[in-house]
């Protein structure tokens, strides 16, 4: 098969500006200037982890609860739901302990889970990065 010249193509990378009102003519002046409030600005993208780094930065810094309260809350009913029989009322300090021990106990568990992915020469964690982080402690029910 003989070779054939092929064709040049248009980029479509986005790069040009958006009109929204105005559609301009060919023998228009190519030195003529559009109105900034016509053209649509592109916003402006971060590199890939710098936000992740300034979350981490904001969460250490903070000593606010990550759950929401009325989430956590309801899972704790949902939980002590689960017994026949009995009929439980919390304070609000009690629920307060509950979910400050367990935000500890979640955070404890994924600095661990971090170590065991950055010892397998990773960056990401894995269900199985969990799962050894919870035997290495001595957890059960996993």
């Amino acid at each position: 098969m003989a070779r054939v010249k092929q064709t040049a193509r248009k980029s479509t990378s986005g790069m040009r500006p958006v009109f929204n009102k105005f559609i301009l003519s060919k023998k228009q002046n190519p030195k003529s200037v559009v109105p900034e409030d016509i053209v649509e600005k592109r916003r402006y993208r971060y590199r890939p982890g710098t936000v992740a780094l300034r979350q981490i930065r904001r969460y250490q810094k903070s000593t606010e609860m990550l759950i929401p309260k009325l989430s956590f809350q309801r899972l704790v009913r949902e939980v002590v739901g689960a017994f026949e029989g009995h009929n439980f009322r919390f304070q609000v300090l009690a629920l307060e302990a509950l979910q400050e021990a367990s935000e500890a106990y979640i955070t404890g568990l994924f600095e661990d889970t971090n170590l065991c992915a950055i010892h397998a020469r990773r960056v990401t964690i894995m269900p199985k990065d969990v799962q050894l982080a919870r035997r290495i402690r001595g957890n059960a029910f996993f």
